[in-house]
């Protein structure tokens, strides 16, 4: 019985001009954008600057419900620029990678200060912006101003890559060089730079999707001038590269509370990972996880006093963070020797992590979903 053989692949495609390119991307995005908050006729450039901060490294879905929130609270360039550092942060809760949310604040003052509360039209003013990118200011002075500037994000890179065949990883120098050098290529093809940029970002999110999920060719409007569905690579293409191992990071959460119900919070020192945010004391540790008695030292409680309520994990970009979670009672009303007291209902107005508001929530599991981690 003769072997299998394997499916000889399509004949590779035509290339199809830049213009032919932009003008399918451009007409299908037409057709299919989504209705999102910030696609507004005509585009705010601030309120561009604000979902395409939020936009990094986050989904679309997450943003949705945090940008129409900040927008209401702080509707113009002005109005956060003056706001508190902290406003901005509590803002910005639950989103994650909180250094956007400050190079957000002051991006907002220098926009203020140095360009009279205009956001720059031109790349290289726009990259003068406090966390302002090559990428977002791409975005920005194409979609809200309709420069002809490029943009190269990992959905564009991995439309770019596909189409072209390449088998590359997108984070190579050279291969960098290659899709902006192409992206530059194609705005200057598009007859419309925002409707192009943003089809082409539309297009890598919703249908040239990542492996291990297949793309929906089908749908693509660049199907057949696609080297790798001619070849049957899209699952290869781009190429993947290893991401480091995240480090774990133990975290022993002592939630205390007076009769009157004020909680005991401290602020995180001013640099590392939620640095100045708000939180219930808390004792970290690498190698393992902080026991009871080392809890109770740090915070200057009684051991006996502090029972273990939940226990619960946390992924960051680059941690593993394990949490345990302590409850205990203050009978005094003397100032602490760590940290201070603050009513219930003020703690949604200060800045705080996400598994910090879960380890403070007065519906976290009690102990009976809580299982051994380390003696104490």
């Amino acid at each position: 019985m003769p072997s299998a053989q394997r499916p000889t692949p399509k004949s590779r495609p035509r290339r199809a001009t830049d213009a032919s390119l932009a003008a399918r991307v451009s007409e299908w995005f037409t057709r299919t954008a989504r209705p999102l908050p910030w696609r507004t006729t005509p585009r705010d450039p601030y309120h561009s600057l604000v979902a395409e901060t939020m936009l990094q490294q986050t989904q679309v879905s997450r943003v949705i419900d945090k940008y129409t929130a900040l927008i209401d609270r702080f509707p113009t360039v002005h109005a956060l620029a003056a706001a508190d550092e902290h406003d901005v942060l509590a803002m910005w809760t639950g989103l994650g990678y909180y250094r956007r949310a400050r190079n957000l604040h002051a991006a907002a003052r220098t926009i203020v200060s140095a360009f009279n509360g205009r956001i720059p039209d031109d790349v290289e003013s726009l990259r003068t912006l406090p966390g302002v990118g090559r990428y977002t200011a791409g975005a920005i002075a194409s979609i809200a101003h309709g420069m002809p500037a490029p943009i190269v994000d990992g959905n564009v890179a991995r439309v770019l890559l596909r189409i072209h065949g390449r088998d590359a990883a997108p984070s190579d120098k050279p291969t960098q060089a290659w899709l902006w050098e192409r992206a530059e290529a194609l705005v200057n093809a598009a007859a419309d730079p925002a409707r192009f940029n943003e089809g082409l970002m539309e297009l890598g999110a919703l249908i040239c999707t990542p492996a291990p999920s297949a793309p929906d060719c089908g749908a693509c409007p660049l199907r057949r001038d696609c080297v790798a569905r001619a070849t049957s690579r899209q699952l290869e293409i781009p190429r993947t590269t290893r991401r480091s191992g995240r480090t774990t990071v133990y975290c022993a959460v002592a939630v205390i509370q007076r009769p009157d119900g004020a909680l005991l919070i401290e602020q995180r020192p001013g640099t590392g990972m939620w640095a100045r945010m708000w939180q219930a004391p808390t004792l970290e540790r690498t190698d393992r996880a902080p026991t009871r008695a080392e809890l109770a030292r740090a915070v200057h409680a009684p051991a006996a006093g502090l029972t273990l309520r939940a226990r619960f994990e946390f992924l960051a970009t680059h941690r593993r963070m394990l949490f345990d979670v302590y409850h205990a009672t203050s009978r005094t009303h003397a100032a602490p020797a760590r940290g201070e007291f603050r009513p219930r209902s003020a703690l949604a107005r200060l800045p705080m992590s996400s598994p910090q508001r879960r380890a403070l929530d007065p519906r976290t599991p009690g102990p009976a979903t809580c299982s051994p981690r380390s003696p104490g």
